[in-house]
């Protein structure tokens, strides 16, 4: 008899056909990932499923007794139509074949079996047409083992339109009584103490359960698998970090001098972190650390201290940024931030796409020469024409922006040049340990000192329609009180959908009906405008007349900015004091917290109206009612996870095994991770190669691919 190992290719172990099927459907070529596609309910052959509930136009799959077959001549064509009618004992359906009369055959009354297809309507009833199906065993075998046919549950498998559950069920009949050699992840004397269950034994009956009674515990056994195996992969990617060799960069007067000229004391939170970085940048191992932060707490700060530390023996530090507008307004605010003594020593340089091409050329020599110790810049920092003398320190700013690979193009120009992430998005702690579990993650929690505050209010204009006029007049009288204000659509132009390469967070089925085209049309015509000055800003525009907008703004020139989320992230006006979000249901909750966090930044009080016409008790109002409910940003971190689900907030931005969670889920499973990651800790301080756990490298090694290996390398 044949045996397969996870390892074995797919087409060995089910054939060709079923193997090429398997690729297209769900991207598996070996055992491994077969039995890695978990069931993801079970049905009770004696428990049939409602019929009546089936929704109309939705894949379904369903258990149920067949009540009749018959067939009849196909009406202006050639061959028969049979017609199957089964039942739940509460409701019927009806099946339909086109010339295919031998079905009949098979499909007889009283046969049970398990139906998958795109539930229709025919004349008030539903059917299903051309179904995939699997019957039962046949009458005199099922009455021969009654108790337990009737008791054994039958596994239904994530399906598409191509590969029904029960192909999957066949695939893995074929290679579960047959495999050999499973790797056990787990040290013995842990799986023994959670009371987990080996791991051939754990896939059997995930697969292949006796009863419902062995499937929670071969669940258990396989969330902790995936979070050992997970949070053991993350934590050696940092070992291996920690083997590199980096150049050390002690503090000195650069440092010194700038801090004697802040004109403030720096909160507790920035004190800590910052001595954190200053002692991981004289570190013999590259810095790799996540900073996490409200919008307003410091983390530019505590990222240019940094800079003026690495300066000091010389070296360079760039800060990749995701937009013009934001990297533009990093290089003035620390030019003012270092003032004329300091500045022209380190000589701040912006490298973006849209420089003309003389400017650039001087920016890209000054930065190639050594002569600029701080560059900023966008997606033009990655070009292959940029380099640099002797790059130490890589800054990237709103990490969820970039990915992997834009992360290594940048650190790839320096010899393992220390890694600073920035991200305003708080990051619930089950999400920090299982996403960037690799990184070293400090938070600053406590805010600067002479901030009025937010207040923030829902304008449910679908049910109150005045107060859509109201909104207006409010923001009408922050600007006759000498302040400023944000209105934040979320397309260019509703009337073509057409939106930044950004766009809100989260999309809704119904169409935009407000972007930045029509709020600037509606404040054109407003009576109480007509003194007002409104600009639009927006990310299509050239980066020249963006820029000159930001800088008009910023210098009050500008009453009222009407704009996409080009201004989320970095945009700093002390003197706004007023944030409109027009259809804020259709931007996710920590957009919208980002988007709020550009007013109340100064001693001017901060006011946020999130205008939707959303329907209440829906997820988008919900989102809206939570983000005024709280501007703790944390809090609306832990939200969000349960409002959206981990797969939504992890996203691809992380690619590779982190943002492919199966059993696992980091909300649910948070002290089972926590656990693992304890564990995995205890194991790798003593064996970080893990020479003494074949199975866990192993484990690894099948569970993280080469291409996700390489993606945990790059953060």
């Amino acid at each position: 008899m044949a045996s397969y190992s996870l390892d074995t290719p797919l087409h060995e172990a089910v054939g060709d056909n079923l193997a090429k099927g398997l690729k297209r459907a769900f991207h598996m070529t070996t055992v491994g990932e077969l039995l890695g596609h978990y069931p993801r309910r079970y049905a009770n052959r004696g428990e049939l499923t409602h019929i009546a509930a089936l929704p109309v136009g939705e894949l379904v799959t369903i258990v149920a007794e067949v009540r009749s077959a018959s067939t009849r001549p196909m009406r202006g064509r050639r061959g028969e139509l049979v017609e199957v009618v089964i039942g739940d004992g509460e409701g019927t359906m009806s099946l339909t074949f086109f010339g295919q009369s031998w079905r009949v055959k098979d499909l007889t009354a009283g046969r049970q079996g398990i139906f998958s297809g795109k539930v229709g309507e025919y004349r008030g009833q539903k059917q299903l047409t051309h179904p995939d199906y699997q019957l039962f065993d046949d009458e005199g075998t099922a009455r021969l083992t009654a108790e337990a046919w009737r008791n054994r549950p039958i596994p239904i498998y994530p399906a598409t339109s191509t590969f029904s559950s029960w192909q999957v069920k066949k695939c893995v009949d074929l290679v579960l009584p047959a495999l050999t050699g499973v790797p056990e992840p787990l040290p013995d004397a842990f799986r023994a103490a959670q009371g987990l269950l080996d791991a051939r034994t754990a896939l059997t009956r995930i697969h292949d359960p006796e009863s419902f009674d062995q499937i929670d515990p071969a669940r258990e056994t396989l969330r902790m698998h995936e979070a050992f195996v997970l949070q053991a992969a993350l934590l050696q990617q940092r070992h291996f970090v920690r083997m590199m060799s980096a150049t050390a960069r002690p503090p000195g007067d650069l440092l010194a001098r700038f801090d004697a000229r802040l004109p403030f004391e720096r909160t507790p939170d920035q004190l800590s972190v910052g001595d954190r970085i200053a002692a991981d940048l004289v570190a013999p191992w590259p810095m790799n650390r996540l900073v996490q932060g409200e919008v307003g707490s410091g983390k530019t700060l505590v990222a240019l201290r940094a800079m003026l530390q690495v300066a000091q023996s010389g070296g360079q530090s760039a800060l990749i940024a995701p937009t013009e507008v934001l990297a533009a307004q990093h290089v003035r605010s620390m030019a003012r931030m270092l003032g004329p003594e300091l500045a022209p020593e380190l000589m701040p340089t912006l490298l973006t796409g849209q420089l003309g091409a003389a400017e650039r050329r001087r920016a890209a020599l000054r930065v190639a020469s050594g002569q600029s110790r701080i560059v900023v810049g966008t997606h033009a920092l990655l070009s292959e024409s940029t380099t640099f003398a002797d790059l130490g320190l890589v800054v990237v700013d709103e990490q969820h922006r970039f990915g992997v690979d834009q992360r290594e193009t940048l650190r790839a120009k320096g010899s393992s040049p220390h890694v600073l992430v920035l991200t305003a998005t708080p990051i619930p702690r089950t999400v920090a340990m299982t996403v960037f579990g690799d990184l070293d993650v400090s938070t600053i929690r406590t805010m600067p000192g002479g901030r009025a505050g937010i207040s923030s209010f829902v304008a449910p204009v679908g049910e109150k329609p005045a107060w859509f006029a109201r909104v207006w007049e409010r923001v009408a009288e922050e600007v006759r009180l000498g302040r400023q204000a944000f209105v934040v659509c979320p397309a260019i132009d509703a009337a073509t959908d057409a939106t930044d390469e950004e766009g809100p967070e989260t999309e809704e089925p119904a169409r935009t009906r407000w972007g930045v085209v029509q709020a600037a049309a509606l404040l054109s015509g407003h009576p109480d405008y007509r003194d007002i000055r409104v600009e639009i800003l927006h990310g299509k525009m050239p980066g020249d007349e963006k820029d000159a907008v930001m800088q008009a703004f910023a210098r009050g020139d500008i009453d009222v900015l009407v704009a996409t989320t080009v201004v989320e992230v970095g945009v700093d006006v002390p003197n706004a004091s007023t944030m409109v979000i027009l259809e804020a249901d259709r931007f996710g909750v920590s957009q919208l917290h980002q988007l709020r966090g550009r007013v109340g930044r100064g001693s001017v009080p901060g006011l946020c109206l999130l205008v939707t016409e959303a329907d209440p008790f829906t997820p988008a109002r919900q989102r809206v009612e939570a983000v005024a409910a709280t501007t703790d940003g944390f809090e609306l971190a832990e939200v969000d996870l349960e409002l959206r689900g981990e797969g939504d907030v992890l996203g691809d931005a992380q690619s590779g095994v982190r943002s492919s969670l199966r059993l696992l889920r980091v909300v649910a499973d948070a002290d089972l991770i926590a656990t693992a990651r304890a564990e995995a800790e205890r194991l790798l301080a003593d064996d970080p190669t893990l020479d003494g756990a074949p199975g866990l490298a192993a484990a690894i090694a099948g569970r993280v691919s080469q291409r996700e290996r390489a993606a945990l390398a790059k953060n």
